[in-house]
């Protein structure tokens, strides 16, 4: 078993017992230098410990983020990282972040509602995972040595987080967070394959997944315009193909290319762009089309109705350039 304890954690470094109640009361100059003094989120058990007073505990200086733990108001609480870094303190060293929250430490592109779903926690039997409210806990037993450290954080090993993650996402989702792992180098397409567990939930749509993934696709709407495409029947793209001009020299890099044909597919989620910019790439776009190509460009509301403001522009695209 993997014992992630630090003993250089919050736990062993909070502040000691003071006698001249300067902080126990609940605002004012000494809620101030409470929270000053805090080195982050602790255990009230390893407060008591510290020697702390009951007054300082209740102190208005401190937040409750999980059952059990304080931490100064001013702690940062808004992302899955922050909450992680919130619940840290309480984890045994047999207890690990897994699922979806793992997922999010690894940058996975998730679905919106991951972003404020309870915190994943693991734990190796015999030991038991943590019950309180904002944490859903996981008994993994099949898991042994496969976990490692991120953000200074427990969590599962990148394959075995995707795996995990079978239950409870469908399969684009699925492919989406392939992708981005495959394309980030932090796995190989064997490591996926080796993580599903037959017979585990979601074992189907892991195995489903895994025959859409690719490697190159920089964006969650760079696959799912891949997808996209290869559903309607048109030939499946090169990911991130790089275009040179008749004398070798680079021209641009191609979202999604045919360069069989000379088109290609460039997603363009961009909500505000400079001057500048918008020169930049008003230029890029040029070169490219000098270079005999057809250039079609994907907004972000060209998805409202993708089969109808996406499919068929690239499907004339390739019919004029030979295909079929």
């Amino acid at each position: 078993m993997v014992d992630f304890r630090d003993e250089d954690s919050v736990e062993h470094r909070l502040p000691h017992k003071r006698h001249d109640g300067a902080d126990d009361h609940v605002g004012g100059e000494g809620a101030g230098a409470l929270q000053a003094e805090l080195p982050g989120a602790f255990t009230v058990r390893s407060a008591r410990e510290a020697g702390l007073p009951p007054a300082r505990l209740r102190s208005r200086a401190l937040m409750v983020p999980f059952r059990g733990v304080r931490a100064p108001r001013n702690a940062p609480a808004t992302t899955v990282l922050d909450r992680c870094r919130l619940l840290a303190p309480r984890l045994t060293g047999a207890q690990f972040f897994c699922h979806v929250t793992a997922a999010s430490l690894w940058g996975m592109p998730l679905p919106g509602w991951t972003t404020s779903a309870p915190l994943h926690v693991g734990a190796h039997p015999p030991a038991r995972e943590p019950r309180l409210p904002g944490v859903v806990g996981h008994r993994l037993s099949r898991l042994t040595d496969d976990l490692t450290l991120r953000h200074g954080l427990p969590v599962t090993a990148p394959a075995t987080t995707w795996a995990l993650l079978g239950a409870a996402l469908a399969i684009d989702p699925l492919i989406i967070a392939a992708d981005h792992l495959l394309t980030a180098r932090l796995v190989d397409l064997d490591e996926l394959r080796d993580a599903v567990v037959p017979g585990a939930r979601g074992a189907v749509r892991l195995r489903e997944a895994l025959d859409a993934v690719r490697v190159g696709s920089e964006s969650p709407r760079e696959t799912e315009t891949r997808l996209l495409l290869v559903r309607a029947g048109l030939p499946e793209p090169a990911l991130n193909w790089s275009l040179h001009d008749d004398d070798g020299r680079f021209v641009a890099r191609l979202d999604l290319a045919y360069p069989s044909y000379r088109v290609c597919v460039e997603y363009d989620g961009r909500h505000h762009a400079s001057i500048d910019q918008f020169a930049r790439d008003a230029d890029r776009w040029a070169a490219i089309e000098q270079e005999g190509w057809v250039l079609i460009r994907v907004l972000s509301h060209h998805f409202t109705d993708p089969a109808r403001l996406i499919v068929p522009r690239v499907q004339r695209a390739l019919i004029s350039r030979g295909w079929r």
